[in-house]
Protein backbone atom coordinates (compact mmCIF):
# COMPACT_ATOMS: atom_id res chain seq x y z
CA UNK A 1 0.00 0.00 0.00
CA UNK A 2 0.77 3.53 -1.02
CA UNK A 3 0.22 5.44 2.51
CA UNK A 4 3.35 8.01 2.83
CA UNK A 5 2.12 11.55 2.66
CA UNK A 6 3.22 12.51 -0.58
CA UNK A 7 6.23 15.43 -0.53
CA UNK A 8 5.14 16.84 -4.15
CA UNK A 9 2.28 17.42 -6.18
CA UNK A 10 2.57 17.40 -9.66
CA UNK A 11 -0.02 18.38 -12.21
CA UNK A 12 -0.01 18.01 -15.88
CA UNK A 13 -2.19 20.05 -17.71
CA UNK A 14 -1.23 23.26 -15.52
CA UNK A 15 -2.37 25.60 -18.39
CA UNK A 16 -5.56 24.09 -18.80
CA UNK A 17 -8.99 24.73 -18.20
CA UNK A 18 -9.44 22.71 -15.24
CA UNK A 19 -6.20 23.53 -14.15
CA UNK A 20 -7.90 27.46 -14.35
CA UNK A 21 -11.37 26.70 -12.93
CA UNK A 22 -10.62 24.05 -9.72
CA UNK A 23 -7.38 23.11 -9.78
CA UNK A 24 -5.82 26.41 -8.30
CA UNK A 25 -8.65 27.36 -5.97
CA UNK A 26 -8.17 23.67 -4.66
CA UNK A 27 -4.43 24.29 -3.70
CA UNK A 28 -4.96 27.22 -2.57
CA UNK A 29 -7.39 25.76 -0.37
CA UNK A 30 -5.28 23.27 1.28
CA UNK A 31 -2.32 25.67 1.13
CA UNK A 32 -5.10 28.33 3.46
CA UNK A 33 -6.51 24.92 5.60
CA UNK A 34 -2.53 23.87 6.14
CA UNK A 35 -2.63 20.86 4.59
CA UNK A 36 -0.71 21.67 1.67
CA UNK A 37 3.64 22.43 1.87
CA UNK A 38 4.77 20.52 -0.59
CA UNK A 39 6.04 21.56 -3.69
CA UNK A 40 3.76 22.46 -6.51
CA UNK A 41 5.12 21.51 -9.96
CA UNK A 42 3.19 22.60 -13.17
CA UNK A 43 3.39 20.82 -16.37
CA UNK A 44 2.60 22.10 -19.65
CA UNK A 45 3.58 22.83 -23.69
CA UNK A 46 2.80 25.93 -23.28
CA UNK A 47 6.05 28.00 -24.46
CA UNK A 48 5.20 29.65 -21.05
CA UNK A 49 7.89 30.26 -17.74
CA UNK A 50 7.13 30.26 -14.02
CA UNK A 51 5.85 33.80 -13.89
CA UNK A 52 3.39 33.73 -16.68
CA UNK A 53 1.92 30.37 -14.50
CA UNK A 54 1.70 32.74 -11.53
CA UNK A 55 0.07 35.01 -13.59
CA UNK A 56 -2.72 32.50 -14.75
CA UNK A 57 -2.84 31.58 -11.07
CA UNK A 58 -3.38 34.51 -9.92
CA UNK A 59 -6.22 35.19 -12.56
CA UNK A 60 -7.93 32.05 -12.10
CA UNK A 61 -8.26 32.87 -8.35
CA UNK A 62 -9.61 36.44 -8.62
CA UNK A 63 -12.14 34.52 -10.91
CA UNK A 64 -13.08 31.27 -9.54
CA UNK A 65 -13.54 31.45 -5.77
CA UNK A 66 -11.53 34.22 -4.42
CA UNK A 67 -7.99 35.41 -4.08
CA UNK A 68 -6.53 35.05 -0.20
CA UNK A 69 -3.52 36.97 -0.12
CA UNK A 70 -1.67 35.26 2.52
CA UNK A 71 -2.54 31.64 0.89
CA UNK A 72 -1.59 32.68 -2.63
CA UNK A 73 1.79 33.70 -1.58
CA UNK A 74 2.56 30.86 0.06
CA UNK A 75 1.18 28.79 -2.62
CA UNK A 76 3.00 31.35 -4.82
CA UNK A 77 6.47 30.13 -3.34
CA UNK A 78 5.69 26.14 -3.99
CA UNK A 79 4.73 26.76 -7.56
CA UNK A 80 7.38 25.18 -9.84
CA UNK A 81 7.01 24.97 -13.72
CA UNK A 82 8.11 22.49 -16.37
CA UNK A 83 7.91 23.62 -19.36
CA UNK A 84 7.69 21.18 -22.64
CA UNK A 85 6.46 18.09 -24.91
CA UNK A 86 5.28 14.97 -23.02
CA UNK A 87 6.71 13.04 -25.91
CA UNK A 88 9.90 14.42 -25.42
CA UNK A 89 12.49 12.79 -22.32
CA UNK A 90 14.15 15.85 -22.06
CA UNK A 91 10.68 16.91 -20.12
CA UNK A 92 11.22 14.46 -17.68
CA UNK A 93 14.63 15.15 -17.21
CA UNK A 94 13.38 18.66 -16.01
CA UNK A 95 10.72 17.63 -14.10
CA UNK A 96 13.26 14.88 -12.53
CA UNK A 97 15.64 18.08 -11.58
CA UNK A 98 12.49 20.12 -9.79
CA UNK A 99 11.72 17.06 -7.65
CA UNK A 100 14.97 17.34 -6.44
CA UNK A 101 15.03 14.58 -2.85
CA UNK A 102 11.11 13.82 -3.18
CA UNK A 103 10.37 10.42 -2.71
CA UNK A 104 6.70 10.12 -2.38
CA UNK A 105 5.05 12.68 -5.56
CA UNK A 106 1.95 12.60 -6.65
CA UNK A 107 1.66 12.72 -10.29
CA UNK A 108 -1.59 14.63 -10.96
CA UNK A 109 -2.70 13.67 -14.91
CA UNK A 110 -5.26 16.50 -15.59
CA UNK A 111 -4.87 16.04 -19.32
CA UNK A 112 -7.24 14.21 -21.89
CA UNK A 113 -6.74 10.01 -21.26
CA UNK A 114 -4.87 9.55 -25.18
CA UNK A 115 -1.70 11.01 -23.35
CA UNK A 116 -2.27 8.77 -20.27
CA UNK A 117 0.13 5.88 -21.43
CA UNK A 118 2.52 8.68 -23.17
CA UNK A 119 3.21 10.34 -19.65
CA UNK A 120 3.10 7.04 -17.80
CA UNK A 121 5.94 5.77 -19.74
CA UNK A 122 7.80 8.64 -19.81
CA UNK A 123 8.05 9.17 -15.81
CA UNK A 124 8.96 5.30 -15.54
CA UNK A 125 12.10 5.64 -17.77
CA UNK A 126 12.80 9.08 -16.10
CA UNK A 127 12.73 7.39 -12.69
CA UNK A 128 9.90 9.91 -11.62
CA UNK A 129 8.11 6.82 -10.56
CA UNK A 130 10.18 5.41 -8.19
CA UNK A 131 7.94 5.27 -4.74
CA UNK A 132 4.78 7.68 -6.76
CA UNK A 133 1.00 7.47 -7.01
CA UNK A 134 -0.74 9.09 -9.76
CA UNK A 135 -3.67 10.54 -9.46
CA UNK A 136 -5.87 10.15 -12.81
CA UNK A 137 -8.77 12.26 -14.56
CA UNK A 138 -12.19 10.90 -15.83
CA UNK A 139 -13.50 10.00 -18.15
CA UNK A 140 -11.42 6.54 -17.68
CA UNK A 141 -12.32 5.42 -21.03
CA UNK A 142 -15.32 5.53 -23.51
CA UNK A 143 -15.98 1.74 -22.84
CA UNK A 144 -15.16 -1.01 -21.42
CA UNK A 145 -12.37 -2.32 -23.63
CA UNK A 146 -10.51 1.26 -22.84
CA UNK A 147 -10.44 1.26 -19.60
CA UNK A 148 -9.38 -1.92 -18.99
CA UNK A 149 -6.29 -0.81 -21.39
CA UNK A 150 -6.29 2.35 -19.17
CA UNK A 151 -5.93 -0.13 -16.27
CA UNK A 152 -3.33 -2.16 -18.48
CA UNK A 153 -1.04 1.22 -19.10
CA UNK A 154 -1.31 2.35 -15.04
CA UNK A 155 -0.99 -0.83 -13.51
CA UNK A 156 2.47 -1.59 -16.23
CA UNK A 157 4.21 1.12 -13.62
CA UNK A 158 1.93 1.41 -10.95
CA UNK A 159 0.32 -0.71 -8.24
CA UNK A 160 -3.06 -0.48 -7.85
CA UNK A 161 -2.61 1.24 -4.25
CA UNK A 162 -0.88 3.73 -5.58
CA UNK A 163 -3.92 4.77 -8.58
CA UNK A 164 -6.22 7.64 -7.76
CA UNK A 165 -8.77 7.58 -10.47
CA UNK A 166 -10.72 10.86 -9.63
CA UNK A 167 -14.73 11.04 -9.68
CA UNK A 168 -14.62 14.49 -8.44
CA UNK A 169 -18.90 13.59 -7.17
CA UNK A 170 -17.19 11.78 -4.85
CA UNK A 171 -15.38 14.70 -2.79
CA UNK A 172 -19.16 16.02 -2.86
CA UNK A 173 -19.69 16.07 0.96
CA UNK A 174 -23.71 15.41 0.93
CA UNK A 175 -22.83 12.45 -1.29
CA UNK A 176 -19.98 10.95 1.27
CA UNK A 177 -23.33 11.80 3.58
CA UNK A 178 -25.85 9.14 2.16
CA UNK A 179 -23.18 6.74 4.06
CA UNK A 180 -23.52 7.96 7.35
CA UNK A 181 -27.27 8.75 6.78
CA UNK A 182 -26.76 4.98 6.21
CA UNK A 183 -24.85 3.55 8.35
CA UNK A 184 -24.88 5.95 11.49
CA UNK A 185 -28.71 5.92 12.36
CA UNK A 186 -30.28 2.72 13.52
CA UNK A 187 -33.62 3.71 12.45
CA UNK A 188 -32.52 4.03 8.84
CA UNK A 189 -31.80 0.28 8.31
CA UNK A 190 -35.35 -1.03 10.11
CA UNK A 191 -36.53 0.34 6.46
CA UNK A 192 -34.23 0.57 3.55
CA UNK A 193 -34.65 -2.77 2.33
CA UNK A 194 -37.11 -4.44 -0.25
CA UNK A 195 -39.77 -5.11 2.52
CA UNK A 196 -40.72 -1.64 2.92
CA UNK A 197 -39.41 0.10 -0.41
CA UNK A 198 -41.56 0.59 -3.57
CA UNK A 199 -39.19 1.90 -5.89
CA UNK A 200 -35.79 4.65 -5.66
CA UNK A 201 -35.49 7.46 -8.15
CA UNK A 202 -32.24 9.19 -8.68
CA UNK A 203 -32.69 12.49 -10.33
CA UNK A 204 -29.54 14.39 -12.04
CA UNK A 205 -31.10 17.89 -13.32
CA UNK A 206 -29.48 20.50 -15.02
CA UNK A 207 -31.27 23.71 -15.93
CA UNK A 208 -28.25 24.85 -18.61
CA UNK A 209 -26.80 23.25 -21.94
CA UNK A 210 -23.26 22.26 -22.85
CA UNK A 211 -22.21 25.97 -22.11
CA UNK A 212 -19.34 26.18 -24.72
CA UNK A 213 -18.11 22.66 -24.63
CA UNK A 214 -20.02 20.85 -27.48
CA UNK A 215 -16.94 19.45 -29.07
CA UNK A 216 -16.03 17.50 -25.64
CA UNK A 217 -20.23 16.36 -25.23
CA UNK A 218 -20.62 15.47 -28.57
CA UNK A 219 -18.18 12.75 -28.07
CA UNK A 220 -19.38 11.48 -24.87
CA UNK A 221 -23.23 11.84 -24.33
CA UNK A 222 -25.06 11.99 -20.73
CA UNK A 223 -24.29 8.28 -19.90
CA UNK A 224 -20.77 8.74 -20.21
CA UNK A 225 -20.81 11.92 -18.57
CA UNK A 226 -22.37 11.46 -15.48
CA UNK A 227 -24.62 8.03 -14.93
CA UNK A 228 -22.06 5.44 -15.28
CA UNK A 229 -19.51 7.14 -12.84
CA UNK A 230 -21.52 10.04 -10.81
CA UNK A 231 -25.19 8.33 -10.58
CA UNK A 232 -23.25 4.89 -10.10
CA UNK A 233 -21.66 5.92 -7.36
CA UNK A 234 -24.35 7.85 -5.69
CA UNK A 235 -26.33 4.26 -6.17
CA UNK A 236 -23.58 2.14 -4.58
CA UNK A 237 -23.65 4.35 -1.78
CA UNK A 238 -27.28 3.96 -1.13
CA UNK A 239 -27.60 0.02 -1.95
CA UNK A 240 -23.91 -0.90 -0.88
CA UNK A 241 -24.47 -3.16 2.77
CA UNK A 242 -22.45 -1.74 5.52
CA UNK A 243 -18.44 -2.18 5.50
CA UNK A 244 -16.94 -4.64 8.29
CA UNK A 245 -14.48 -2.05 8.42
CA UNK A 246 -13.96 1.99 7.82
CA UNK A 247 -10.55 1.39 5.30
CA UNK A 248 -11.05 2.42 1.95
CA UNK A 249 -10.98 -1.58 0.19
CA UNK A 250 -13.40 -2.65 2.88
CA UNK A 251 -16.10 -0.06 1.73
CA UNK A 252 -15.52 -0.48 -1.86
CA UNK A 253 -15.53 -3.68 -1.65
CA UNK A 254 -19.27 -3.64 -0.87
CA UNK A 255 -19.70 -1.01 -3.96
CA UNK A 256 -18.02 -3.18 -6.07
CA UNK A 257 -20.84 -5.77 -5.05
CA UNK A 258 -23.86 -3.74 -6.09
CA UNK A 259 -22.58 -3.11 -9.80
CA UNK A 260 -21.93 -6.73 -9.82
CA UNK A 261 -25.49 -7.60 -8.57
CA UNK A 262 -26.38 -5.42 -11.47
CA UNK A 263 -27.50 -6.77 -15.25
CA UNK A 264 -26.45 -5.41 -17.97
CA UNK A 265 -28.97 -2.77 -19.04
CA UNK A 266 -31.24 -3.43 -21.96
CA UNK A 267 -32.58 -1.74 -24.66
CA UNK A 268 -36.46 -1.86 -23.26
CA UNK A 269 -34.92 -0.07 -20.61
CA UNK A 270 -33.57 3.08 -21.50
CA UNK A 271 -35.05 6.17 -23.10
CA UNK A 272 -32.06 8.80 -24.64
CA UNK A 273 -32.97 12.46 -25.75
CA UNK A 274 -31.73 15.67 -26.81
CA UNK A 275 -32.73 18.68 -26.10
CA UNK A 276 -33.80 21.11 -29.55
CA UNK A 277 -31.28 23.16 -30.62
CA UNK A 278 -28.20 21.12 -29.32
CA UNK A 279 -27.19 20.58 -32.77
CA UNK A 280 -27.10 24.43 -33.12
CA UNK A 281 -24.19 24.55 -30.52
CA UNK A 282 -20.42 25.25 -31.68
CA UNK A 283 -18.32 21.77 -31.76
CA UNK A 284 -21.60 19.96 -32.24
CA UNK A 285 -22.21 17.99 -35.39
CA UNK A 286 -25.31 18.23 -37.03
CA UNK A 287 -26.66 15.54 -37.29
CA UNK A 288 -25.51 14.36 -33.74
CA UNK A 289 -27.29 11.58 -31.98
CA UNK A 290 -25.44 12.10 -28.56
CA UNK A 291 -27.84 12.25 -25.83
CA UNK A 292 -28.34 15.12 -23.74
CA UNK A 293 -30.87 13.63 -21.63
CA UNK A 294 -30.76 9.71 -20.25
CA UNK A 295 -33.14 7.79 -18.29
CA UNK A 296 -32.88 4.24 -17.05
CA UNK A 297 -34.19 1.66 -15.07
CA UNK A 298 -32.36 -1.19 -13.80
CA UNK A 299 -32.14 -3.77 -10.92
CA UNK A 300 -29.97 -5.00 -8.00
CA UNK A 301 -30.27 -8.61 -7.63
CA UNK A 302 -29.05 -8.87 -4.05
CA UNK A 303 -30.54 -9.91 -0.81
CA UNK A 304 -31.31 -6.56 0.17
CA UNK A 305 -32.94 -5.07 -2.97
CA UNK A 306 -34.27 -7.91 -5.62
CA UNK A 307 -37.75 -7.27 -6.80
CA UNK A 308 -36.81 -3.10 -6.12
CA UNK A 309 -36.66 -0.90 -9.41
CA UNK A 310 -34.16 1.80 -9.13
CA UNK A 311 -34.63 4.99 -12.16
CA UNK A 312 -32.18 6.75 -13.02
CA UNK A 313 -32.47 10.13 -14.79
CA UNK A 314 -29.75 12.84 -15.88
CA UNK A 315 -30.43 15.46 -18.38
CA UNK A 316 -29.26 19.10 -19.30
CA UNK A 317 -31.38 22.09 -20.09
CA UNK A 318 -34.19 20.50 -17.58
CA UNK A 319 -36.27 22.97 -15.54
CA UNK A 320 -34.04 22.96 -12.53
CA UNK A 321 -30.44 22.31 -11.15
CA UNK A 322 -30.39 19.93 -8.62
CA UNK A 323 -29.60 15.56 -7.85
CA UNK A 324 -32.17 14.14 -5.81
CA UNK A 325 -32.71 10.72 -4.42
CA UNK A 326 -36.60 9.87 -4.07
CA UNK A 327 -37.31 6.68 -2.26
CA UNK A 328 -41.34 5.70 -2.09
CA UNK A 329 -42.30 3.23 0.57
CA UNK A 330 -45.18 0.35 -0.04
CA UNK A 331 -48.38 1.54 1.17
CA UNK A 332 -49.52 0.72 4.61
CA UNK A 333 -52.27 -2.80 4.86
CA UNK A 334 -54.19 -0.13 7.19
CA UNK A 335 -58.40 0.05 7.29
CA UNK A 336 -57.68 3.29 5.75
CA UNK A 337 -58.98 3.57 2.07
CA UNK A 338 -56.23 3.11 -0.60
CA UNK A 339 -57.47 6.12 -2.34
CA UNK A 340 -56.78 8.56 0.91
CA UNK A 341 -53.64 7.37 1.01
CA UNK A 342 -50.05 9.07 -0.75
CA UNK A 343 -46.87 6.54 -0.35
CA UNK A 344 -44.80 7.59 2.57
CA UNK A 345 -41.17 8.57 0.99
CA UNK A 346 -37.69 9.78 1.98
CA UNK A 347 -36.20 12.68 -0.29
CA UNK A 348 -32.15 12.89 -0.26
CA UNK A 349 -31.39 16.98 -2.07
CA UNK A 350 -27.70 16.44 -2.71
CA UNK A 351 -26.89 19.78 -3.91
CA UNK A 352 -27.65 22.97 -4.27
CA UNK A 353 -29.20 22.52 -0.84
CA UNK A 354 -29.17 19.58 1.24
CA UNK A 355 -32.21 18.43 2.26
CA UNK A 356 -33.45 15.13 4.40
CA UNK A 357 -37.38 15.17 4.02
CA UNK A 358 -39.74 12.37 5.25
CA UNK A 359 -42.90 12.50 3.08
CA UNK A 360 -45.74 11.33 5.69
CA UNK A 361 -49.74 10.94 5.88
CA UNK A 362 -51.11 13.40 8.33
CA UNK A 363 -54.79 14.78 9.88
CA UNK A 364 -56.25 17.38 7.68
CA UNK A 365 -56.86 20.66 9.44
CA UNK A 366 -59.99 21.09 11.02
CA UNK A 367 -60.07 17.53 10.09
CA UNK A 368 -63.72 15.63 10.94
CA UNK A 369 -62.74 11.88 11.09
CA UNK A 370 -59.67 10.24 9.37
CA UNK A 371 -58.92 13.33 6.68
CA UNK A 372 -55.61 13.05 5.80
CA UNK A 373 -53.25 15.21 4.48
CA UNK A 374 -49.88 14.68 3.08
CA UNK A 375 -46.36 16.37 4.23
CA UNK A 376 -43.03 16.60 4.67
CA UNK A 377 -40.37 16.51 7.82
CA UNK A 378 -37.73 18.12 6.52
CA UNK A 379 -33.95 18.91 7.46
CA UNK A 380 -32.22 21.14 5.26
CA UNK A 381 -29.21 23.05 5.11
CA UNK A 382 -27.18 25.76 3.14
CA UNK A 383 -23.29 24.66 2.16
CA UNK A 384 -21.29 26.42 4.82
CA UNK A 385 -19.30 28.93 3.04
CA UNK A 386 -16.05 27.16 4.63
CA UNK A 387 -17.07 23.70 2.91
CA UNK A 388 -14.19 22.27 1.19
CA UNK A 389 -14.83 22.23 -2.71
CA UNK A 390 -14.94 18.28 -3.96
CA UNK A 391 -11.72 19.07 -6.05
CA UNK A 392 -9.93 19.95 -2.68
CA UNK A 393 -11.11 17.25 -0.50
CA UNK A 394 -10.16 14.40 -3.56
CA UNK A 395 -6.46 16.37 -3.74
CA UNK A 396 -6.29 16.27 -0.13
CA UNK A 397 -7.39 12.69 0.07
CA UNK A 398 -4.63 11.52 -2.60
CA UNK A 399 -2.03 13.58 -1.31
CA UNK A 400 -2.40 11.64 2.28
CA UNK A 401 -2.85 8.33 0.23
CA UNK A 402 -6.39 7.59 1.41
CA UNK A 403 -8.31 5.91 -1.42
CA UNK A 404 -11.62 5.77 -0.32
CA UNK A 405 -12.63 8.47 -2.19
CA UNK A 406 -11.57 6.71 -5.26
CA UNK A 407 -12.56 4.40 -8.13
CA UNK A 408 -11.06 1.07 -7.83
CA UNK A 409 -9.79 -0.96 -11.04
CA UNK A 410 -12.76 -3.56 -10.79
CA UNK A 411 -15.12 -0.69 -9.73
CA UNK A 412 -14.99 1.17 -13.50
CA UNK A 413 -15.28 -1.67 -15.34
CA UNK A 414 -17.67 -2.85 -13.91
CA UNK A 415 -19.79 0.16 -14.14
CA UNK A 416 -18.79 0.27 -18.35
CA UNK A 417 -20.27 -3.32 -18.07
CA UNK A 418 -23.31 -2.70 -17.27
CA UNK A 419 -24.00 0.31 -20.20
CA UNK A 420 -21.55 -0.96 -22.66
CA UNK A 421 -24.61 -3.32 -24.26
CA UNK A 422 -27.04 -0.60 -24.66
CA UNK A 423 -24.35 1.60 -25.98
CA UNK A 424 -23.84 -0.14 -28.55
CA UNK A 425 -27.15 -0.61 -29.59
CA UNK A 426 -27.72 2.66 -31.70
CA UNK A 427 -30.85 3.44 -29.73
CA UNK A 428 -32.94 6.66 -30.97
CA UNK A 429 -32.48 9.34 -29.41
CA UNK A 430 -35.79 11.16 -29.50
CA UNK A 431 -36.01 15.10 -29.27
CA UNK A 432 -37.46 16.98 -26.17
CA UNK A 433 -37.77 20.96 -25.69
CA UNK A 434 -35.59 22.99 -23.25
CA UNK A 435 -37.02 23.52 -19.57
CA UNK A 436 -39.05 20.24 -19.54
CA UNK A 437 -38.53 16.70 -17.96
CA UNK A 438 -37.25 15.09 -21.03
CA UNK A 439 -38.65 13.62 -24.18
CA UNK A 440 -42.63 12.02 -23.69
CA UNK A 441 -41.23 8.50 -24.57
CA UNK A 442 -39.63 8.55 -21.45
CA UNK A 443 -43.44 7.44 -19.65
CA UNK A 444 -41.31 3.51 -20.74
CA UNK A 445 -39.32 3.63 -18.26
CA UNK A 446 -41.37 5.40 -15.59
CA UNK A 447 -42.18 3.79 -12.34
CA UNK A 448 -45.92 3.05 -12.40
CA UNK A 449 -46.93 7.05 -10.82
CA UNK A 450 -44.32 8.99 -12.95
CA UNK A 451 -41.63 10.45 -12.32
CA UNK A 452 -41.13 12.97 -8.89
CA UNK A 453 -40.14 15.92 -10.16
CA UNK A 454 -37.47 18.01 -8.03
CA UNK A 455 -39.17 21.29 -7.54
CA UNK A 456 -37.28 24.49 -6.56
CA UNK A 457 -36.15 24.77 -2.51
CA UNK A 458 -39.33 27.61 -2.47
CA UNK A 459 -42.34 25.34 -3.86
CA UNK A 460 -40.57 22.24 -2.34
CA UNK A 461 -41.46 22.74 1.25
CA UNK A 462 -44.90 24.53 0.82
CA UNK A 463 -47.78 22.09 2.27
CA UNK A 464 -49.16 19.30 0.18
CA UNK A 465 -52.54 19.64 -0.60
CA UNK A 466 -55.31 17.55 1.13
CA UNK A 467 -55.22 14.07 0.18
CA UNK A 468 -58.65 12.84 1.53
Amino acid sequence: MTTCPADALIFFGATGDLAYKKIFPALQAMVKRGHLDAPVIGVAKAGWNLDQLRARAKDSLEKHGGLDPEAFEKLMGLLRYVDGDYQAPETFVALRKELKDAHCPAHYLAIPPVLFETVVKQLAQSNCANGARVIVEKPFGHDLASAQELNQVLLSVFDESAIFRIDHYLGKRPVNNLLAFRFANTFVEAFWNRTYIKSVEITMAEEFGVQGRGAFYDNVGAIRDVVQNHLFQVLSNLAMEPPVRLDSDSVRDEKVKVLKAISPIEEANLVRGQFRGYCKEPGVAKNSQTETFAALKLEISSWRWKGVPFYIRAGKSLPITCTEIFAKFHKPPTAIPDRALRENYVRLRLGPEVTIAMGMMSLAADAEGMSLRAGEMVASHSPHPDEMDAYERVLGAAMVGDSSLFAREDYVEEAWRIVEPVLKQNTPVYQYEPNTWGPGEVDRVSPPEGWHNPESATEEFAPAEQAA
